[in-house]
Order: structure tokens, then C-alpha cells, then sequence
């Protein structure tokens, strides 16, 4: 996974406040700008549809259509990110930046194709209109190639065509809304297109930037499979952390909380408004975490790594990993207190402004938010030491963790709904984030003392023979893609040599 991050030096090293929050405004669009699009266009239009005249029924339908889209596309991509990820990393490494957009659409297709059939098949029975399972699956495909070109913007460095792009594709979607409310057009379908709109226009332009920083394709576009089974446990990891993230979410839809808006259309909004909000505390961990390993701890993890490649001698290769390691610890540390300050600070003041506004906050919902911000604060840090132990290649403690926080979190949850109190519902995603947060330090503590030894002992002496399915899959694709090549290449030549023959150009 090193290598691939936002080129944020040359902002900090700038003086300034102003440039300080340039920085750090580039970094948050960068990382959560999707997200961030979605929470303030799910909010302004539920805000929208309400002084629009748009009756309770068809605003909670409007909500549970967005939130399912949503969590099906995520859950999609959350099993591809990874895998896709380290392949594109492995491509720029070895300086094949020709292969990068054929992975896109190849790893993009696949994608599209499972959330068809798969959340197709669930809004085929949903028990809403044809026009309305139409717009689910199409505002769930867009936002799949959204979350796509999310990994591989990391690698792009244009960051004021990004911001750029996000900032238009915000006021696109506000500017749609406002005009569907003043001609009177306010409806489900109306504001769902306008959403589609502003999130298809975010990828059109995101796309426009990828083609431009990578120009040449060549290979295959299935290579990357051959990745995912090289690196199963990275695939899990990221699939195993968005089933921890909202699977909690999802269980409450069946609970004593749940509401049914109509069909398989279901929503908890004392727990969904609270989860909403208690996200948002998390952010600023995100954030700090980005900007603090690109600027301060990758630079001391690459110079570490590069005496092995050099030749460094054992005194400077020590000297380089106490000075990474003081450096990793200084940042968990800041990270650590900045995310418990967030937390306090959410659960203290939160609350009430929540209760005063028209959101249906209630005091079981203020008891959740507590919870809640707890465990995403939790996780938030947890989340940050998993990262790290994917530069020091630690993928057993990150699987491992990643899959009890997913088990834990989803267990506890239903566990709660069956015998808990409703005072403590929350808890269950609490306790997985605990444990993920544990097998976190243990799995960190336990690498960084032995660095050396994985990074030299534990490697293969042997190349590894590649297996698995996708493998196989990868390799016949790979073949095949060179065989029309090679045939492409032998037609061109055949036509020049027949275009020399018919002129009488002598070679």
C-alpha cells in the first residue's frame, strides 16, 4: 500500500493559516469528498422535500431508496478496494502505468455487474414501483464507479481538478433540487434523477482526470484478479470492515426500532439519525491520519526501507527505524487525543442541538448517539493502526482484526435486539470496535519490535508459485488479450505491406 497517498509536503510546508487549511480542506475533500456529497445531498434534500410540500411517506421512501443504494454499492466495492489498491500500487512501482485504467474498467465491470444482478434481484421483490427500482439501481451503479476512482485518485496529484470537480457536482445537485421545488416539480423521481445527476457529472470529471494523468492503456483489463488471490487477505480485510461499519445499521431495520415504509423498504430512524451524526466524529481522525502519514511518516518509512535496498549499514538502519517508529507513535498519539477531544465533544454538545432541531431525536436516540460516538471513536483509532500494519505487510493482525470487529459488531447487535435493553442498543458496535482496537496494538507492538526480522527473515527464498482461481482466470485473460495483440499487430503489417504492394513501393 505505500507509495500510493496524496502529495500533501509542498502545501504544509507552506506558511500561513491560510495555506494550513488548504491543505487539510484538499485532504478531506480528496478522502471523504463522495461521502461528504452524499451526507449534504441526502440532507438537503430531505430538507428540501420537506418545505417542498412532499407528504412524511414519500420523504421516508425517498430516504430508505438513498440509504439502500448507498449501503449496496459500498458493500460491493469494500470487497475490491483493497485488492485494487495494492495492485495499482504494485503498477506505479514497477513503473507499468499503462496497465492502471485497463484495472478501472475491468475491476469496475465486475462490480457493475454483481451489484445488477445482486441488488436487482432484491428491488425486483422490494415491493416498489418499476420507475423506482430503476433509479435505486442506477443511482447504486454511479455511485460504484464513484467509489472506484476513489482508489485510484490517490494516485493522481491534480488536486484542484478534484476539488474542483466535487465543488460543481455539489452546487449541480443543490442548484437541480431548488429548481424542481420552484416549477413545482417536487417528487421521489424528480430528486432522485437530480442526485443522479450531480453524482454522474462527479464521475464524468473524475474520469476525465484519470484519463488525463494516465494517457496509455495497455494489457488486460482483468490483470488485477491475479492480485485479489495474491492477496486474499487484503480482499477480506476490506470486506470484513464495512460489514463491521454497518451491519449494525442494517440488523436495527428488523428490530423493535424499525419502521416499514413500504415493501422491503424498512428504516430505524432513532438509531439511523444518531449513527448519521455519530459518523461525522470520526472525520477528523480520517483526516489527521492522511495528512500526518504523507507528510511526517511515510517519508521516515521510505528511507527506512530504501538502506535495505541501498545497502545501508546496520548502524544507519537502526538509526532510521527508531527515528520512524518515534515518529509513527508521536502521530497515533496526536491522533489518539484529537479523536477523544471530537468525542467528548460530540457527546457533550451534540445532543441537545440534535433534540432542537426536527429530526424526531429523542432521548433513546441521545443514548444511542453516546454509544455510538464511542465506537466510532474507537474505531477511528483502530482503523489508523490496521493501516500501518498494511505498510509493515502485517496482513494476518489486519484480517484478524478486521474479521472480529465485522463478527463481534454484527453478533452483539442482533444479540441485543434479542435480550438487550433498548437503552443500550449501540453497544454491540461498540464492543466489536473494542476488540478490533485491541488486536490492533497487540498486532502493531508485535511487528514494530521485529521489523528486521519480517522484513528479511520471513521472505520467501524462492519465488512463490501463483494459485487460485483467479489466478487462473487472470493468466487465460492475459493470454487471450495478447493472442488478439500479437493478431492486431500481424493485420496492420499485412495491410501496409498490401498498401506498399498496390502503390509499388519497393521496401
Amino acid at each position: 500500500m505505500a507509495g500510493i497517498g496524496f502529495s500533501l509536503r509542498k502545501l504544509f510546508d507552506k506558511k500561513g493559516i491560510f495555506n494550513l487549511c488548504r491543505a487539510y480542506g484538499y485532504a478531506g475533500i480528496i478522502s471523504t469528498g463522495p461521502m461528504l456529497l452524499g451526507i449534504a445531498l441526502l440532507g438537503s434534500v430531505s430538507f428540501a422535500a420537506r418545505i417542498g410540500g412532499m407528504d412524511s411517506h414519500s420523504r421516508e421512501l425517498l430516504n430508505c431508496m438513498l440509504t439502500y443504494s448507498l449501503l449496496a454499492s459500498l458493500t460491493i466495492t469494500s470487497w475490491f478496494n483493497m485488492g485494487v489498491t495494492r495492485f495499482v500500487s504494485d503498477m506505479l512501482y514497477e513503473e507499468k502505468n499503462e496497465k492502471v485504467i485497463p484495472s478501472f474498467y475491468g475491476s469496475t465491470a465486475i462490480m457493475l455487474a454483481i451489484c445488477t444482478v445482486f441488488y436487482g434481484i432484491f428491488l425486483h421483490f422490494s415491493g416498489v414501483s418499476l420507475l423506482y427500482q430503476l433509479l435505486c439501481l442506477w443511482y447504486s451503479l454511479v455511485l460504484i464507479v464513484v467509489w472506484n476512482e476513489m482508489i485510484y485518485l490517490t494516485a493522481v496529484k491534480d488536486y484542484k481538478a478534484i476539488v474542483l470537480s466535487f465543488c460543481i457536482s455539489l452546487m449541480v445537485g443543490f442548484l437541480l433540487v431548488l429548481i424542481a421545488i420552484l416549477l413545482g416539480f417536487v417528487s421521489i423521481e424528480v430528486f432522485m434523477l437530480a442526485i443522479i445527476a450531480a453524482y454522474g457529472l462527479l464521475m464524468c470529471r473524475y474520469l476525465n482526470v484519470l484519463l488525463d494523468d494516465f494517457p496509455t492503456q495497455k494489457g488486460s483489463n482483468f490483470s488485477f484478479l491475479a492480485w485479489m488471490d495474491r492477496y486474499r487477505p487484503l480482499v477480506i480485510t476490506g470486506g470484513m470492515l464495512n460489514i463491521g461499519l454497518f451491519s449494525h445499521m442494517i440488523i436495527m431495520y428488523f428490530g423493535p426500532l424499525k419502521v416499514q415504509v413500504e415493501g422491503l423498504f424498512y428504516g430505524a430512524p432513532q438509531y439511523d439519525v444518531p449513527a448519521l451524526f455519530a459518523f461525522f466524529s470520526l472525520l477528523i481522525t480520517t483526516i489527521n491520519f492522511i495528512t500526518s502519514v504523507e507528510v511526517r511518516f511515510y517519508p521516515k518509512y521510505r528511507n527506512y526501507y530504501g538502506l535495505f535496498n541501498d545497502r545501508g549499514s546496520i548502524k544507519d538502519i537502526k538509526q532510521a527505524e527508531d527515528e520512524m517508529l518515534a515518529v509513527l507513535r508521536q502521530e497515533l498519539g496526536y491522533a489518539g487525543h484529537k479523536q477523544l477531544f471530537t468525542t467528548i465533544l460530540f457527546i457533550v454538545i451534540a445532543p441537545p442541538v440534535l433534540e432542537a432541531l426536527p429530526l424526531g431525536f429523542s432521548a433513546l436516540s441521545s443514548d444511542i448517539f453516546r454509544f455510538l460516538c464511542i465506537g466510532y471513536g474507537t474505531y477511528a483509532i483502530a482503523n489508523s493502526m490496521m493501516l500501518i500494519l498494511l505498510y509493515f505487510e502485517d496482513y494476518t493482525s489486519a484480517v484478524i482484526g478486521a474479521s472480529l470487529f465485522g463478527v463481534i459488531s454484527t453478533a452483539a447487535t442482533i444479540w441485543q435486539i434479542l435480550y438487550g435493553s433498548w437503552n443500550y442498543y449501540g453497544v454491540g458496535f461498540f464492543a466489536g470496535a473494542i476488540v478490533f482496537y485491541v488486536v490492533s496494538v497487540i498486532g502493531l507492538g508485535h511487528r514494530t519490535k521485529k521489523l528486521p526480522y519480517y522484513l528479511l527473515a520471513k521472505q520467501s527464498i524462492l519465488p512463490r508459485k501463483e494459485k487460485g482461481p483467479l489466478v487462473f482466470i487472470a493468466v487465460k485473460l492475459d493470454q487471450r488479450q495478447e493472442r488478439k495483440e500479437a493478431e492486431r499487430q500481424r493485420r496492420l503489417q499485412e495491410r501496409v505491406q498490401q498498401f506498399a504492394e498496390d502503390k509499388g513501393i519497393v521496401p
